[in-house]
């Protein structure tokens, strides 16, 4: 069964979402964007290993190990309110923590990920589970994040690329935008979906979006939720 996701993010009103570069400045923004995370009520939120790396707190695990792992899944803890869930297909980063703001980490992995890592991410109490050999296979995950942790409603908060990912592959429920009264202006920026220079001509498999709510919030910040259908 696959949780219902939805794709939470904040956005000028370009599209672009790295909010330093945003003009006029405010240092308030990340604040909407939190408070609006929790009315969501998400299970978990997910995000992809350039967003998660910014959580490291180890510049590496070490590079060998005489253990070897099974392929499946390993939880540290199972009973969490919430979860952290970080794509990190390759096994590239280094923890050094068990949970981003008391939300337990989970690493979606691929079966090509070194033992080495594998040990390192046990050694920090970093619950890890495997979607595909070579690539991440999404809607896997999801369903995987279902069976073992009950995991219902996941709020996709990651960069355009991860983002665009989910959107291609049919797996987004519902998007919540809040779109401020701000302006990048600049080519390239990053933006709420995108893509990699592999998946740039494959248009995302939208059948219909449905305006479920809108509202005005302090500071002209509009929020905007869509209903999404794939297929």
């Amino acid at each position: 069964m696959k949780p219902h996701v939805i794709c939470h993010m904040v956005a000028s009103v370009d599209g672009r979402t790295l909010i330093p570069r945003w003009r006029p400045e405010d240092a308030h923004r990340r604040g909407v964007f939190d408070c609006l995370h929790e009315q969501l009520g998400g299970d978990a939120w997910l995000v992809g290993r350039i967003t998660g790396q910014e959580y490291a707190q180890r510049d590496a695990y070490p590079a060998h190990t005489d253990q070897r792992y099974p392929r499946e899944p390993w939880f540290a803890r199972r009973n969490a309110a919430a979860y952290g869930v970080v794509l990190d297909a390759h096994g590239t980063i280094a923890w050094g923590r068990t949970d981003i703001g008391d939300d337990p980490i989970v690493a979606v992995l691929t079966a090509q990920v070194a033992d080495a890592h594998v040990a390192g991410l046990r050694q920090d109490g970093v619950s890890y589970i495997f979607a595909g050999e070579q690539d991440l296979d999404l809607g896997l995950a999801l369903e995987i994040l279902n069976r073992e942790l009950g995991i219902q409603r996941v709020l996709l908060e990651g960069g355009g690329v991860t983002n665009g990912a989910f959107l291609r592959a049919g797996l987004i429920d519902e998007l919540s935008l809040a779109i401020f009264p701000a302006v990048d202006g600049a080519q390239g920026a990053p933006c709420v979906f995108d893509s990699g220079d592999e998946e740039a001509g494959a248009p995302a498999p939208l059948r219909s979006m449905t305006l479920a709510s809108s509202q005005v919030l302090e500071g002209g910040v509009v929020w905007l939720r869509y209903r999404l259908q794939s297929g």
